[in-house]
């Protein structure tokens, strides 16, 4: 499985087409689909290009991809940097009027198991984000049922990013939740591919790299989606 990583923090000025409106999700997400992933990931925006929780932001993001692309699992970023306070991350969410079908919560963030928790409680199936072998332990802790694991290899370096995944995926539990591996920035390509020798689910797109895997730039997410299955193919 492969689910496309569209926007995340991403600015116009690293790449002209990272999607930021509600119209422009929708219609790279329709175009993803049309490569062949399976979900989409995103980060909606408020009017002034800033990634926001409001009820009304998540609402027309979620809408709009559904009504381009009916049937099409549709996931958003809890990260605390959009909302650093723990309670109001929790009230954003009980204040959701559209649901997602999913969101990521990082368990090493501050009220991350409240966050779950919430989401839980709506209905929105809960991806746990795992940095560290640490956020391992913190994320068994929660209560809350996880629907997918997030095995997040955030550092540049390839070796430092591989030897992290198996370091995070060695302290997993032996009947834990699907897990999804994936890179970010030089790390990208060689995680995914560490995802596919291992048959996991893996995910790409502008939010975790704007490359090829030739190293040239990506004309846009459709490409990167094409690329990735490729490579999943072989």
């Amino acid at each position: 499985m492969v689910k496309a990583c569209l926007n995340g923090g991403r600015r116009r000025d690293e790449h002209p087409a990272v999607p930021l409106t509600a119209a422009e999700l929708a219609a790279d997400a329709a175009r993803c689909a049309g490569a062949g992933v399976a979900a989409v990931h995103v980060h909606p925006r408020d009017d002034d290009g800033a990634e926001s929780l409001d009820p009304s932001v998540i609402a027309a993001a979620v809408g709009a991809v559904r009504a381009a692309r009916p049937g099409l699992p549709v996931g958003v970023s809890t990260g605390a940097w959009i909302l650093p306070d723990p309670t109001e991350r929790v009230a954003a969410v009980r204040a959701w009027t559209v649901l997602p079908d999913f969101a990521s919560v990082n368990a090493h963030e501050p009220g991350a198991a409240a966050v779950a928790a919430a989401l839980h409680e709506r209905g929105v199936m809960v991806e746990a984000g795992l940095w560290t072998p640490a956020a391992v332990d913190a994320w068994r802790r929660w209560p809350t049922p996880t629907g997918r694991v997030l095995v997040e290899c955030m550092a540049e370096s390839v070796e430092v990013a591989l030897a992290d995944a198996a370091a995070i995926l060695a302290a997993m539990p032996d009947r834990c939740p699907p897990v999804l591996l994936h890179g970010e920035g030089p790390a990208t390509w060689p995680v995914l591919a560490e995802a596919v020798r291992r048959g996991l689910p893996t995910r790409i797109g502008l939010e975790d790299t704007l490359l090829l895997p030739d190293g040239t730039a990506a004309p846009d997410n459709a490409a990167l989606v094409t690329a990735a299955r490729a490579l999943g193919a072989r």
